[in-house]
């Protein structure tokens, strides 16, 4: 951290002394220190700890931070004696995997093909594991096939150990440094994603902080002025940050959070812990897309490995500690895989901010609906992607049997559906309806190919199930059905392989990146595709305005496309085009007004932001109208006091 460094508050002092008189001299504590947002005890008796969770608990309560039980270091046996243990220990039908030992916090993962076998075997006691072996024990599901992108966090987090507890122990003493005022005052500054869609931007400030809030690109945007969050008008310093909450994984709310890092930023990134694989798997592909495009990357991956090192996830409902006088809750958003809407606490409970990201209020195969209950809020923002009156998607039951009549129409006539999607979210929904509905014989069986980051994207999914809805958690949890592994889905793994499912009179299903046909596999396939009659090109994700997605949806029968070795390709576009809304991870007009609707604490204010300027205004006034709250659709660069 590049931040002064101040005096412990008394306040903490406290809070250290209240932890040493609660805490019973069996439960051997020798040491009390920061890990980041929470307070780290170390114990030679982890046992006693787990299996009195009410010490712990009964201790949050008293001292409002967060807990975390660590074992000194001295008692941990070596990584091959605890496998020993391990293996010995792991019920043999589990189907042990593999083992990561994470030496900042001395957490060992257990990653197993049945992880229902270890939760329901009283015989495999974590408390007793913990006790034998030193380190604290996770278990996880084993992904179908192993996922790059978490390997590479891994290896990450291992090689930069010491330096991550250097950062942890930093980061909780600028939390919980003395604040420097007792009024809270919070203003809110619109950097991007503001009467646009794309580069998600904010910055909260409080007189002891400043929190940004995402840090996306315009995927559309012709020039850099449009591009990228406009920093330069916060007048701030990388240096004077305390935090970078970032709510999903998209490149329009994560793409320019390396070049922070790449400039100098040295504190905390949270976010949930699919977030970070997620946002990661996009960044990099970024570099690679940029590359292909013959353009120089904003960043390097060395930037984005940073990223894995200086982030910090917080799981769904944990009230977290980020800087002096704010408090972060993170809850389901409903959009993608551990999307969230950011609950800020500020002040002693002087003001509550919740930004709801990109929100889906409505449940789908894939996610639950975004969490509506929050114990206060006075400021709302909330997107407006689908902000417009006429911006009203059809009910699950009809787009899934549209989609089945629109895929089924071009198969049955020996065509070929290709699908640009979004590799996260997007893709995962549409596999499991492709997967139900060939299964029951609805959808006319023809091979289903998957490109570009596809693969990697759903081995993630498969690695975090807890996040996912809950029928299908508990398919992935408690059973050996998993939908994600199903026998009608074929991944094509290199250039070589494209030609399978461009062969002539062989009627097939493409699911490709990117979603915007702004660049990857996608438009291989769409040079080839477009041209004939027989075939069609489904639109089932948002189309940015600038994007060639965006002009082939709308209708252009000729586009040109950076083809091979650099040169300008046109493309006559002479396949039908059709646009599915009701697969889209954001909530239309009657959800988003539905879910301001069902907010339980009275609002003083509504914010509207991540719409077309049009749709950004109407909802602002439909709400004013319909709720009789104060509602503003701010525009960029706008310094707006929220309190």
């Amino acid at each position: 951290m590049q931040k002064k460094q101040q005096q412990e508050l008394p306040d903490s002092q406290s809070i250290m002394a209240t932890i040493l008189a609660s805490i019973p001299k069996e439960a051997s504590v020798t040491k009390i220190d920061y890990e980041g947002p929470r307070i780290a005890l170390y114990t030679k008796t982890p046992r006693f700890l787990m299996e009195n969770n009410t010490i712990i608990a009964n201790l949050v309560n008293k001292i409002k931070k967060r807990i975390v039980i660590r074992i000194v270091e001295s008692i941990r046996k070596s990584e091959e004696e605890t496998r020993k243990i391990l293996n010995d220990k792991v019920p043999k039908e589990a189907n042990l995997q593999g083992t990561f030992f994470d030496t900042t916090t001395g957490e060992v993962s257990i990653e197993v093909k049945r992880p229902w076998l270890c939760l329901r075997n009283p015989e495999f006691n974590h408390a007793e594991i913990s006790e034998k072996t030193g380190w604290k024990l996770r278990v996880r599901k084993a992904t179908t096939r192993p996922s790059s992108t978490i390997q590479a966090i891994k290896y990450q987090h291992r090689v930069s150990s010491s330096e991550r507890v250097k950062h942890l122990k930093q980061v909780g003493e600028q939390i919980f440094r003395p604040r420097l005022a007792q009024k809270a005052e919070v203003s809110l500054l619109t950097l991007g994603g503001f009467g646009q869609v794309g580069r998600s931007c904010m910055l909260l400030t409080t007189p002891d902080s400043k929190v940004l809030v995402d840090c996306g690109i315009n995927p559309g945007a012709r020039s850099p002025r449009e591009a990228f969050p406009r920093l330069d008008w916060a007048n701030i310093t990388l240096d004077e940050l305390d935090a970078v909450v970032i709510g999903h994984a998209h490149l329009d709310h994560t793409g320019f959070l390396p070049v922070l890092l790449k400039y100098g930023y040295k504190g905390p990134i949270y976010c949930t812990e699919p977030t970070l694989p997620m946002m990661n798997l996009i960044q990099l592909d970024a570099i690679k897309v940029a590359v292909a495009q013959g353009r120089t990357p904003m960043y390097a991956e060395r930037d984005v490995f940073q990223v894995m090192r200086q982030t910090i996830t917080i799981p769904y409902g944990a009230v977290t500690d980020i800087s002096p006088d704010i408090k972060l809750v993170l809850s389901n958003a409903g959009h993608i895989l551990g999307s969230a809407t950011c609950h800020f606490h500020i002040g002693n409970g002087e003001h509550n901010f919740v930004y709801t990201g990109d929100i889906k209020y409505g449940k789908s195969m894939l996610l639950e609906s975004a969490n509506t209950n929050y114990p206060r809020v006075e400021t709302l923002l909330i997107e407006s992607t689908y902000g417009a009156k006429e911006d009203i998607q059809p009910d699950r039951q009809e787009v899934e049997s549209a989609f089945i009549a629109s895929v089924n129409s071009v198969i049955k006539e020996g065509g070929k559906v290709l699908i640009p999607i979004p590799a996260v979210g997007r893709a995962q929904e549409l596999m499991l309806v492709i997967d139900q509905y060939m299964k029951s014989g609805e959808l006319v069986e023809a091979p289903v190919f998957m490109e570009g980051m596809i693969q990697e994207a759903t081995a993630i999914h498969e690695a975090f199930p807890e996040y996912l809805v809950r029928d299908l958690k508990k398919k992935i949890l408690e059973t050996d059905d998993n939908p994600f592994d199903s026998e009608y889905f074929t991944n094509i793994t290199h250039q070589d392989e494209r030609d399978e499912p461009l062969r002539e009179n062989s009627p097939c299903i493409i699911i490709a990146t990117s979603g915007m046909l702004e660049g990857g596999p996608v438009l291989d396939y769409f040079r080839n595709i477009a041209p004939h009659t027989k075939n069609k090109i489904l639109f089932v994700s948002y189309q940015v305005n600038g994007t060639l997605g965006r002009r082939v949806m709308d209708g252009a029968r000729q586009v040109s496309i950076l083809g091979k070795e650099g040169r300008i390709e046109v493309v006559s576009i002479n396949c039908s085009t059709e646009r599915l809304d009701g697969f889209s991870g954001h909530s239309d007009y009657n959800q988003l007004m539905s879910f301001v609707h069902r907010l339980r604490p009275k609002l003083r204010r509504v914010l509207v932001n991540h719409g077309e300027r049009r749709k950004s205004e109407n909802l602002s006034m439909s709400i004013r109208r319909m709720y009789r709250v104060s509602s503003h659709y701010p525009q960029i660069q706008e310094a707006i006091k929220l309190f």
